[in-house]
């Protein structure tokens, strides 16, 4: 009988099904999501030589109600728009989404609205 996975372990195994499929360089790095229940996290990750680029962490981002986002949904899309700030001082504009085996929806969603808002293009 086969043992039920984990949501957790389902979310490993999607995410990895995406990164088979996903690449980050130099020039169009990854932008990597991770939810956790009280934050959210996103970097921009060089898959080539295996560094981050720039990261920003929902618990460092100053709390602000952007249009009709509230509470946690709110921290992502800052946490986006501050990732796509710090890409620009690297001079990144190009990056590949990786939504981390997360639903594209709410806080995952909001982190890419908020990059695209502040200048990033998928």
């Amino acid at each position: 009988m086969k043992q039920k996975q984990s949501r957790q372990q389902k979310r490993v195994r999607r995410h990895a099904r995406v990164r088979a499929k996903i690449k980050g360089t130099a020039t169009r790095p990854r932008l990597a999501v991770f939810r956790s229940l009280s934050t959210i996290y996103a970097q921009l990750v060089d898959d080539t030589t295996q560094k981050t680029l720039a990261s920003v962490y929902g618990k460092k981002v100053t709390k602000k109600e952007v249009g009709e986002r509230k509470g946690k949904v709110a921290v992502a899309y800052s946490v986006g728009n501050e990732l796509a700030a710090k890409a620009k001082e690297i001079k990144i504009t190009e990056v590949v989404f990786d939504r981390g085996g997360f639903l594209y929806s709410g806080r995952v969603k909001a982190v890419a609205d908020g990059a695209r808002d502040g200048g990033l293009q998928f």
